[in-house]
């Protein structure tokens, strides 16, 4: 199995952002320990903060991943232009989210991404990018 772990914008910053909302543990740490975990799969990550080029990687994955796992970040309140990327190809993606953004500021309440996601997933740290990982490989 080849999933392609997609991050938005700040997520380059985990372990030293908002440590109260997000932890300490750096994201390159948790996906050594994500691929050690499950080293009979392939897991490629990716991550800007800029919208086009997660449009890109999305548009990229296509046929050459079984699935994507996505956090946008930011964008996933605000980027039409992601959704219609995930809606135009047929590789399924996981939406993944650190904290639970229902629990959050009010405005991140709803994701524009989720109508075209495979699913879900939020508010369990970083395990909640494990918890898509057994989604595909399960």
């Amino acid at each position: 199995m080849k999933i392609l772990i997609i991050n938005g914008a700040n997520l380059n910053m985990l372990g030293r952002r908002e440590v109260d909302i997000y932890g300490r543990e750096s994201f390159e740490d948790f996906l050594e320990a994500l691929r050690l975990r499950y080293a009979a799969h392939t897991i490629d990550y990716y991550q800007s903060n800029i919208e086009g080029e997660l449009v890109d990687a999305l548009q990229r994955a296509e046929g050459r991943y079984d699935g994507i796992i996505l956090n946008a970040g930011g964008y996933t309140h605000t980027s039409v232009v992601i959704r219609d990327a995930m809606s135009a190809i047929a590789t399924p993606v996981v939406e993944v989210h650190i904290s639970s953004i229902l629990a959050r500021e009010e405005f991140r309440h709803t994701s524009m991404l989720a109508p075209a996601a495979k699913g879900t997933i939020m508010g369990f740290g970083l395990e909640s990018y494990r918890l898509a990982v057994e989604y595909f490989v399960g």
